[in-house]
């Protein structure tokens, strides 16, 4: 299991005094703040979270020492991680994107189908990316209860009922 968690990414520059617009990927956005300093992904870096407010779609964020326009485009697409100790614990039907990316995805029969290599929210929930195991094409799979039925992360194992046509000539196991 990742020893830190991706909790946020930096989109761009926000107004003229610093501040960024900051997409939370916490269950609820404004808890960013509240995890103390954040650690840029190769930990080159660090922030301190000075204000928060939600806007349109994301959060506006200032940092200590980000105080113009110029500093805050450097920041543009920097995610930013912090220690998985600093979160609040997980209930039994919920996991960290990052503990999901790279369990075997398998059938209900457990015939391989392939590796979970992404986590997407385009909007309309959570969307588990599996790149085949005869390779080509990912699936894109519906991150719900009928799609996904069985999550074992101590055995490195996903269960995945793929939609309807999701596996046509893929060489996978279910279709």
């Amino acid at each position: 299991m990742a020893e830190r968690i991706c909790v946020a990414q930096i989109g761009g520059a926000h107004g003229l005094r610093g501040e960024v617009k900051l997409k939370s990927f916490t269950a609820d956005p404004m808890a960013v703040s509240g995890y103390g300093p954040l650690t840029t992904e190769d930990g080159s870096a660090t922030f301190e979270i000075e204000a928060v407010r939600p806007a349109r779609g994301h959060l506006v964020a200032r940092f200590r020492g980000v105080d113009n326009r110029d500093a805050a485009e450097r920041l543009i697409n920097v995610r930013l991680f912090v220690p998985r100790e600093r979160l609040p614990p997980l209930a039994i039907d919920e996991f960290y994107h990052t503990d999901l990316i790279g369990l075997s995805a398998v059938a209900a029969d457990g015939a391989a189908i392939g590796t979970v290599v992404a986590i997407h929210d385009f909007g309309a929930g959570d969307i588990l990316e599996v790149q085949p195991q005869a390779g080509g094409t990912t699936i894109m799979v519906p991150f719900t209860a009928a799609c996904v039925p069985s999550i074992d992360i101590a055995s490195g194992r996903i269960v995945v009922v793929p939609p309807e046509g999701a596996m046509k000539d893929r060489g996978g196991a279910t279709d």
